[in-house]
């Protein structure tokens, strides 16, 4: 399928500080087209109607009534976190936009850090490690 005939979906950047994983934005691309922030501040008139959906990595971009009032074929934004009390859900189903997030995505690695830090106490691991370093 061509890049055009994919599904635009809109992402703060690749890569950088805020910017989504390059393995994911790897990913993402097998099944959509993906549009930075930059592109689509770069040329809103042409990039508006082609995204229907906004990826939300880490928080970013930042969904506003502005930039909502701008993307009139937006279907979803899938946030990549566990919550979405950074998002106004009631403002976002206004424009009849429904919202997708991920909620066991951590799940086990919050498991396995929480187990690792009631042994690490119950055995006192980290008072031994600070012992053995200091004698």
């Amino acid at each position: 399928m061509a890049e055009e005939e994919l599904p635009g979906v809109l992402i703060l950047d690749i890569g950088g500080t805020h910017g989504v994983l390059e393995d994911l934005a790897a990913l993402l691309k097998k099944h959509f087209h993906l549009i930075t922030m930059k592109e689509f501040l770069g040329n809103k008139e042409e990039m508006r109607k082609k995204i229907h959906s906004v990826f939300v990595f880490e928080r970013r971009p930042t969904i506003d009534r502005e930039l909502l009032e701008s993307l009139p074929n937006l279907k979803v934004i899938g946030n990549s976190g566990v919550g979405v009390d950074h998002l106004d859900l009631k403002m976002i189903s206004s424009f009849g936009v429904k919202v997708t997030n991920t909620p066991h995505a951590v799940a086990d690695s919050t498991a396995d850090i929480g187990m690792a830090l009631m042994l690490a106490s119950a055995r006192r691991l980290v008072e031994g490690n600070v012992l053995k370093f200091l004698g």
